[in-house]
């Protein structure tokens, strides 16, 4: 199964209440910050909530 290696970019201070839980909820906690994560819908939701404060690439 593909994997999503996920890095936050730029901060979630001043970002709306569900964009920070949804940073929070992938294990963000600062920048510079990285995850690697399942390739899952609701992964993939998670990301596109937040897409303007992290990076993603796809590993194996």
């Amino acid at each position: 199964m593909a994997r999503l290696k996920v890095t936050q970019t730029k901060s979630g201070i001043g970002g709306k209440q569900n964009q920070k839980e949804t940073l929070r909820s992938l294990g963000l906690k600062r920048i510079g910050d990285v995850v690697v994560k399942e390739d899952r819908p609701e992964i993939r939701g998670m990301i596109h909530t937040v897409t303007h404060l992290v990076a993603v690439e796809e590993v194996e």
